[in-house]
């Protein structure tokens, strides 16, 4: 079973100004000669780590990571405004034009599989290859299946804590309601929805992981996790700013390159179903089927395959 590449420090990493309010945190890894890559994170709202670079063999890749607005090391932390998805795909394009990259392989997991289709059919000519995790399309029956009668139905102790810190005559719109405390002026109910909301998702994208028990899981830094919630639900509220169904209705916009879709199918965050509709609509594309796969890069089945994937890619691509 393939491991994650040794450790490697940033050869560079910048700080890149997109527009008057948002500064990213942008950093190179790898071959500055290799093939690009863009690693897109999930979210919305988490940003990168260190691991996150040892998914591609450096000594063949160029590694390029950044933290999406408002999240991590990027500034100002957990802010909203101009946070969009369009504008997320105009930072993608100003890193790439900014590093002088022509086409590069995209890599991206959950949201970041989102983000990542989004860019290449708006911008399929500097797309090379995609490389994507646990996908997600950003349908209603995606949200709903978090939010709504779907994964609760698994989870249904946990689900009642979820919804315990909202009000009954609430719960028909849990996006709007979760939304509207962690984005209003009462922190006590802000830090309350926050940390709400944040167990939920661990739980349920934990669940697999032996070394947590989903009994006594709570998020790490308030602060942090505030921020994280701010831009979730904010990308939730606004249904990730696309129209229903876009990425599949636009699919003929995805240049025609290399796909390779992963995902695990014990995922209960994002469900299989999304990566298996992907794999039907786009005529070059591979799906694997991770069988005891969950929705967590890190997990060791999942990481075996997504290297494999990345040392395959690099083959194709020299």
């Amino acid at each position: 079973m393939r491991e994650l590449y040794p450790e490697i420090e940033a050869l560079n990493s910048y700080r890149l100004k997109v527009d008057p309010v948002h500064t990213l945190y942008v950093e190179e890894t790898g071959n500055p000669r290799g093939i690009p890559v863009i690693f897109l994170h999930g979210g919305p709202g988490s940003g990168c780590n260190e691991n996150h670079r040892r998914y591609f063999n450096p000594g063949k890749y160029r590694i390029v990571i950044f933290d999406q607005r408002g999240c991590r090391r990027s500034e100002p932390a957990g802010e909203t405004e101009n946070n969009s998805t369009h504008a997320l795909i105009h930072d993608i394009e100003l890193i790439r034009a900014h590093l002088g990259i022509d086409k590069w392989l995209v890599f991206g997991g959950s949201w970041g599989a989102t983000l990542g289709l989004l860019y290449a059919q708006s911008h399929p000519e500097h797309v090379s290859a995609l490389i994507l995790r646990g996908a997600f399309l950003a349908r209603r029956r995606d949200l709903d299946w978090f939010t709504g009668q779907g994964v609760s139905r698994i989870f249904p102790d946990f689900w009642r804590e979820f919804i315990g810190v909202i009000p009954g005559d609430e719960r028909n719109d849990l996006v709007s309601a979760y939304h509207a405390r962690v984005h209003g002026k009462d922190a006590k109910a802000r830090k309350e929805a926050a940390i709400a909301w944040s167990k939920w998702a661990g739980r349920i994208v934990t669940y697999l992981l032996p070394s947590v028990d989903p009994y006594r899981y709570e998020p790490g830094d308030t602060e942090k996790t505030i921020h994280e919630v701010l831009i979730e639900t904010h990308y939730a509220k606004h249904r990730y700013f696309i129209a229903e169904n876009q990425i599949l209705d636009d699919v003929d916009r995805l240049p025609s390159v290399p796909v390779k879709i992963i995902h695990g199918r014990r995922d209960l965050t994002c469900t299989l179903e999304a990566s298996w509709l992907l794999r039907q609509a786009i005529t070059k594309s591979e799906l694997v089927i991770v069988e005891k796969g969950g929705h967590l890069a890190g997990e060791p089945v999942m990481v075996d395959a997504l290297i494999t994937a990345t040392d395959e890619m690099a083959v194709r691509l020299a």
